[in-house]
């Protein structure tokens, strides 16, 4: 197999598959959620929550952290985690833009068939 040629690819289409690949686990759309619906949230209080141990939960955060939806501060012995409301609604944008376009595109150039 071939190395891949990043250098191919926009700026944005590898940062859109980055960031889909960090969204790529139910883990983290879970843990998304969790912090979501909370003003802040210890890591202690997402393991809590989660069917997963706390090593593998601190991966994920790591992992949302990485692609900047989530923001973490250290607070003595533990990290409060809370969304990052500008990063998530610039990923909401990317996406919506990204599929308004394949919608166009498809739209002018896919045949649908009658069935």
């Amino acid at each position: 197999m071939s190395a891949p040629k990043i250098e191919e690819f926009t700026r944005d289409e590898i940062q859109l598959a980055d960031l889909a690949k960090a969204l790529s686990h139910p883990a983290r759309i879970k843990i998304l959620k969790i912090l979501a619906s909370m003003d802040v949230c210890m890591c202690g209080e997402i393991v809590d929550l989660l069917p997963l141990a706390q090593a593998t939960v601190s991966q994920h955060l790591k992992e949302l952290k990485r692609v900047n939806l989530i923001k973490g501060e250290i607070d003595g012995p533990k990290t409060c985690y809370c969304i990052n409301t500008d990063s998530i609604k610039d990923v909401y944008e990317q996406l919506q833009k990204y599929f308004n376009d394949i919608n166009k595109e498809c739209k002018r150039s896919c045949r649908t068939s009658k069935k």
